[in-house]
């Protein structure tokens, strides 16, 4: 972490695109989207430069007051700058910088109206042999003075504090005070400072201004987790249940308070094993009630449930086709005001009328930025920073302020793609080989022919994840070099349903990899695709079902490029040991045939398509020996492969030089693979 220096504002200058003028000068709704501009007509490098380039606006929080903005953006390489916008005078300046290495911003939260506590994450072998994240917080005064590092010092040198803790609420903001859990390990006095034997995961009531804590929760060993009310009181704690040596079993167990007593009482016990029971992800303190995840017809349901000592459980919302994924919190206090599913495009239930009012008006304001979420808001809740966005719209901030009635344009995420012509993406269904119709997302090339394009299958990661309708930058960016692109939510992706996920997209590989495959047949056969130029691309889970593919059906697609790619099951298992979770990790990838069968790497013999992969060498999710050896094995079978390893680098690969390198090489290895 450094300070304020004048490089600082170099950079800080390049990162960010901002509207000039004070927060009030505009007025009424801004204007409409313009027509889609007519395609540009760039080279390689320069599209690779334009869809690669990291998002302008990485995190945005706005004071108590809702006079100033906290931006965290993108400098050179890895580097993070928090850089702080007065919405008085429209002037921005950067007020902290951290270059990466290792660690990097992620995000601020306002403790009041001159108090900024900050995140920061990386990842790193110091002191462990191996790559570990890392989760620091640090507080500071708007202008960046007056550091003070949050997390509880470290005093056992052979055990690594990976996290500091985390904010469970931000008060009123009329203090510097904000109440924290942090990690306590046990100490020995050291001559200069008393021991402690607290350990474990305790809550603290932090001054950030000066550092000292009044403890409000005393360490738990067993502690995973804490809720807050949003009235500075802890109502919910998570316990894990152990095995010997402190590896979890996978059950937690829920304990609640109510109000004004200091007893636990239970709550609830989930198993992450069978997904079973409630699991509460958040208390509203006026509502005096706690929000839960439960299954309700095999699919997730959020319900409210009394903490006054009846356990009285309502429903609040369940779709019959997907799970709800979250909740919607506004507010100082974290109001829970809405949840949060996707079906073919994102929704948000509301059950507040007044934010319900807010957004519908907001949407009528920006027909064609329909995705509208509220990022923060002033304590009084009469300023708030909005965000907007669509599939051919990055996204863009705006101040809204209800007194007045005005809406001000911020900031974009990517305002370097102005004037580019994007993709229309467009929710489908295709037909998997067993009659299942498998919804997907298609985006096509914004002008010329549609038929017999060169084509692309995207798998999304995960596998408990699903792509959903919006901007992608990845998708975005080969479709503006000329192919049409499918995103399958093939059977094995979360947010569907427990039998959409089936037992996971690794022991079930043979469903999830032939819903991917026949995503490639469906283009053909709709005659979109030209089956000599079928390609398929993907990250993580995604780049390993781009892999298996071939090994299913290695005629059907004729290039692979594979980023950060599981390739060998058994090796995937073998990284998960050693950690809390190790016998959970490896029960998901399972046990069996399959490790064997559905492991790329084991029938290098199989491929026809050339391999092109990518890989950060400091992975902690998919460890870069997978890519090694899976290019290995290729060569060794005389297949052709390419591995281009990146120094340094996580499995994100958050920099947007390596980015931009990808893609021009992506783009080159495509057009020569595909004869275009």
């Amino acid at each position: 972490m450094k300070s304020r220096t004048p490089a600082l504002a170099r950079v800080a200058a390049m990162a960010l695109t901002l509207i000039a003028g004070p927060a009030g000068a505009s007025s009424a709704s801004p204007p409409a989207a313009s027509p889609s501009p007519e395609p540009a007509r760039i080279d390689a490098r320069e599209a690779a430069s334009l869809f690669g380039a990291r998002e302008r606006i990485i995190d945005a929080s706005l004071s108590p007051d809702g006079t100033k903005i906290a931006l965290v953006v993108p400098g050179p390489k890895q580097s993070t700058v928090v850089q702080m916008l007065d919405l008085k005078t429209g002037a921005a300046k950067p007020v902290n910088f951290a270059n990466g290495d290792p660690m990097t911003l992620t995000g601020c939260g306002w403790a009041s109206d001159t108090r900024l506590v900050c995140t920061l994450y990386g990842v790193s072998n110091q002191n462990t042999g191996g790559w570990l994240a890392y989760q620091r917080l640090i507080a500071m005064d708007a202008d960046g003075a007056n550091p003070v590092p949050l997390g509880a010092r470290e005093k056992v040198q052979n055990w690594a504090q990976q996290s500091d803790g985390y904010v469970i609420d931000w008060r009123d903001g009329k203090s510097d005070t904000v109440l924290l859990t942090r990690n306590y390990l046990p100490s020995r006095s050291d001559g200069m400072r008393a021991g402690g034997m607290a350990n474990g995961l305790g809550v603290d009531l932090l001054d950030t201004r000066t550092g000292k804590v009044a403890h409000v929760e005393s360490a738990n060993a067993r502690a995973g987790a804490y809720l807050g009310d949003g009235l500075g009181t802890v109502r919910i704690m998570s316990l894990d249940s152990v095995r010997m040596g402190g590896e979890t079993r996978g059950i937690t167990e829920f304990v609640y308070r109510v109000a004004g007593s200091r007893d636990w009482r239970p709550f609830s016990t989930y198993s992450a094993v069978s997904n079973d029971g409630a699991y509460p992800i958040a208390v509203d303190g006026t509502a005096n009630a706690a929000y839960t995840l439960k299954k309700t017809n095999g699919r997730d349901a959020l319900y409210r449930v009394a903490l006054d000592g009846s356990m009285k459980e309502d429903l609040v919302y369940a779709d019959p086709q997907v799970d709800v994924g979250g909740i919607i919190r506004v507010g100082r206090r974290g109001r829970i005001v809405g949840a949060t599913y996707s079906t073919d495009v994102p929704h948000t239930a509301y059950f507040d009328t007044d934010y319900q009012k807010l957004i519908t008006s907001l949407g009528r304001a920006m027909p064609k930025l329909p995705l509208i979420r509220v990022v923060d808001s002033s304590a009084d809740e009469q300023v708030h920073l909005i965000h907007a966005s669509s599939d051919t719209d990055p996204g863009r901030y705006f101040l809204y302020d209800a007194k007045r009635k005005s809406l001000t344009p911020v900031g974009q995420d990517r305002p370097e793609l102005s004037g580019i012509a994007l993709g229309t993406v467009r929710s489908i269904t295709y037909k998997a080989a067993d009659g299942t119709m498998i919804p997907a997302y298609l985006t096509m090339p914004p002008a010329g022919s549609a038929k017999g394009l060169p084509a692309i299958v995207l798998p999304h990661g995960g596998p408990a994840a699903r792509d959903e309708w919006g901007f992608d930058w990845l998708a975005q960016f080969f479709v503006n070099r000329g192919y049409a692109v499918i995103q399958p939510n093939y059977r094995g992706s979360a947010g569907f349903g427990q039998d959409w996920f089936q037992e996971n997209g690794f022991k079930s590989w043979k469903t999830a990899i032939g819903d991917v495959n026949d995503a490639g047949r469906w283009l053909v056969s709709e005659g979109i695709a030209d089956p000599a130029r079928l390609a398929i691309v993907g990250w993580s889970y995604g780049g390993y079902a781009a892999l298996q593919a071939n090994v299913v059906d290695p005629m059907l697609f004729k290039a692979v490029i594979a980023i950060a790619p599981v390739t060998d099951l058994g090796m995937l298992r073998g990284e998960k040991v050693g950690f809390t979770n190790t016998t959970l990790a490896r029960n998901y990838i399972g046990d069996g045939p399959h490790l064997i069968e559905g492991s790329p790497a084991r029938h290098p013999a199989k491929f026809i398509a050339p391999v092109l992969m990518f890989h950060g060498a400091k992975d902690i999710n998919v460890d870069v020996a997978e890519s090694r050896m899976m290019d290995k094995q290729l060569r060794s079978a005389g297949k052709r492969s390419e591995l281009v390893v990146y120094p340094a680098i996580d499995h994100q690969l958050r920099d947007s030089d390596v980015r931009v390198d990808m893609l021009t090489r992506a783009d080159a290895f495509l057009a020569a693979a595909l004869k275009r």
